[in-house]
């Protein structure tokens, strides 16, 4: 049926929404395809449900062409397989929780791992009934601290999420490079550029997983890639470790005044005009250990200093941290996280009074007889700070730092942690090149998840000689309606959106301007005209509104292609068909009009991607 714009629910917006920080959110907004029902929350209308469900149906096309096959999970879900799986409590503030009437414990789902395991144990007992894969696109709910940038971090999302089960290792490798090659063939039709980065498990688990960034400047995730081809992102990407070194002329450890020096540069500066290095070099930045004091807050609650120590010309990332220690949480020291731990003198923090080399470091024996450390807070220190460096670091005393203090002769850490910020020309771990840092939004994110959530929920099949077999799992996640405000900030111009023909609510929009009769006769033949050929057509029909205003809304909206029909027709009896996307114009009669406009929607329908690689 003909969609006229008189009657349409539709109704534009000239003014940015005030909470909109980015185009996408903006015009999405303005052009009448969501509207805000609370912070990271929004009502979907006919134009955005329209992009959706094309865009649904593409994903949907490629998962079945896979094998996927489609089922469908409530959103509200029972406790008990989350609590099992841990989950419950791993995921934190960010899961929706609540209760029914009888006191049981309920969650909006931000994902369905549990339930799909469940599902397919109970539907799977022999290995002849692997491999399968499951798949659903379904609302989830997440309680984002900081929803923002309209549909790219809301607490209700569209998403599609599958499930591939397999007898073994093997079977995931070959189930995980079918989803992954499915990705690519998504997201080259929908006309998404996309890089494949090496990502972070994080809450899901497994042993490996990638993502699929759209690189954007208002991405939140923060991506490398090399000359020679190695891609990450910034919270997996692991520091090259360097040698040992000869530490056997480094002069024994200085205990110096330190007035005055409240940053990393102040330090370096009053330890060059006061206490210059004995072979001649300048100290720089480099030449510094920050300790920096967090606190974890753990899934049930536990609260645990750690100190990170890090080169001080280099900042701690508080994403690649909390990807580190996840599922734990991470907040800054308080002044009364000082206070339980005297030891630890804020701004003149040095490894001597921490970890293994703190005095106060005790061995005791649990509960369970495992044995635990007690006493000092755990230290970690980057990779970069290997056994014989030098460093210039605090003397836990007020206004002192130590000179020439070195690892493995003057102290020890627990450990390592991938913390400190990665910058533009680090090198690749993998000895591709130097780094080069760009911005991203995460579409797409795939994890071999093995044998986790299958182990937890004792999901055993049988094989081939009649044993059990834990069933070995990979999870796959495509953000759909993600992607819709990715596609709206790739394919916008100051005017408004102009979206690619295969995600378009409308594949053309027919203008009548003016006031003549004859150009409404004229427009609503041709509208009726390319409806009934089975093209999806948006007629404006208003009456009583002005040529400049119907155009603004026409390049608002972002349909491919307008046709105008207004003063030309009496005058030359012709009609003009613009492109959103090139700006191109002609004038066509307007007898032929309708044939002209079938032929350039279906000329742009074959042109669009396949989603075979070229």
């Amino acid at each position: 049926m003909l969609q006229t714009l008189s009657t349409a629910f539709i109704r534009t917006l000239r003014e940015d929404p005030a909470d909109a920080e980015v185009a996408s959110h903006k015009l999405l907004v303005r052009a009448s395809y969501i509207r805000r029902t609370a912070p990271g929350i929004y009502t979907w209308l006919p134009l955005g449900l329209a992009v959706v469900r094309k865009i649904e149906a593409i994903v949907r096309e490629e998962m079945n062409r896979m094998g996927g096959q489609e089922v469908h999970f409530p959103a509200l879900l029972p406790a008990e397989p989350y609590k099992a799986t841990q989950r419950w409590d791993e995921y934190g503030p960010t899961l929706f929780t609540l209760q029914d009437r009888k006191g049981g414990d309920y969650l909006l789902a931000p994902t369905h791992e549990e339930m799909f395991t469940l599902l397919a144990k109970d539907m799977f007992s022999s290995y002849k009934d692997l491999p399968a894969t499951l798949y659903q696109i379904q609302t989830k709910y997440r309680d984002e601290a900081r929803p923002r940038a309209g549909l790219i971090r809301g607490r209700e999302f569209i998403m599609k999420d599958s499930y591939s089960f397999d007898v073994d290792d093997a079977g995931l490798d070959a189930s995980y490079q079918r989803h992954r090659d499915a990705y690519e063939r998504i997201f080259r039709r929908l006309g998404l550029e996309y890089v494949p980065v090496n990502a972070m498990a994080g809450a899901m688990g497994g042993s490996h997983s990638e993502e699929f960034l759209h690189p954007s400047p208002i991405g939140e995730d923060t991506f490398v890639r090399s000359d020679g081809g190695y891609a990450a992102n910034a919270e997996a990407v692991t520091t090259p470790v360097p040698p040992s070194v000869d530490a056997s002329a480094e002069p024994a450890p200085q205990v110096v005044a330190t007035p005055d020096t409240p940053t990393i540069d102040s330090l370096v500066d009053l330890c060059n005009s006061t206490y210059p290095r004995p072979d001649g070099r300048e100290w720089t930045a480099a030449d510094t250990l920050k300790n920096v004091v967090v606190v974890l807050i753990h899934p049930h609650g536990e609260r645990e200093l750690l100190v990170v120590g890090v080169p001080g010309d280099r900042e701690v990332d508080m994403k690649r941290l909390e990807a580190a220690v996840a599922p734990a949480e991470v907040e800054m020291a308080s002044e009364e996280d000082f206070k339980t731990h005297p030891e630890l003198v804020p701004g003149y923090i040095g490894p001597q009074a921490i970890g293994p080399n703190s005095p106060l470091r005790r061995t005791e024996t649990d509960e369970q007889g495992r044995e635990v450390l007690t006493g000092s807070v755990r230290y970690l220190l980057d990779p970069r700070i290997v056994d014989g460096t030098s460093w210039v670091t605090g003397a836990n005393e007020l206004k002192k730092h130590v000179l020439h203090l070195v690892k493995g002769r003057d102290f020890e850490a627990d450990g390592t942690i991938e913390a400190a910020e990665v910058r533009e020309g680090d090198l690749a771990p993998d000895g591709s090149g130097p780094l080069h840092l760009e911005r991203g939004i995460e579409v797409g994110h795939i994890f071999a998840l093995g044998r986790k959530y299958a182990q937890a929920l004792g999901f055993t099949v049988l094989d081939e000689n009649g044993k059990a077999r834990v069933v070995t799992m990979g999870s796959y996640g495509i953000g759909v309606s993600r992607v819709m405000a990715a596609l709206a900030e790739a394919n916008h111009d100051e005017r408004g959106l102009a979206w690619p023909i295969q995600v378009a609510p409308y594949h053309v929009q027919v203008l009548a301007t003016g006031k003549d009769e004859q150009v409404f006769a004229t427009a609503h033949a041709l509208a009726r005209e390319l409806d009934a050929a089975g093209l999806e057509v948006l007629y404006d029909d208003r009456r009583k509104v002005s040529a400049g205003v119907k155009f603004a809304d026409s390049e608002l909206l972002g349909v491919p292609f307008t046709v105008v029909v207004g003063r030309d027709l009496a005058k030359e009896g012709t009609v003009e068909i613009r492109d959103r996307r090139s700006g191109e114009r002609r004038s066509v009669p307007a007898a032929t009009a309708a044939a002209e406009v079938r032929a350039t929607v279906e000329a742009a329908l074959v042109a669009a991607p396949t989603g075979e690689a070229a």
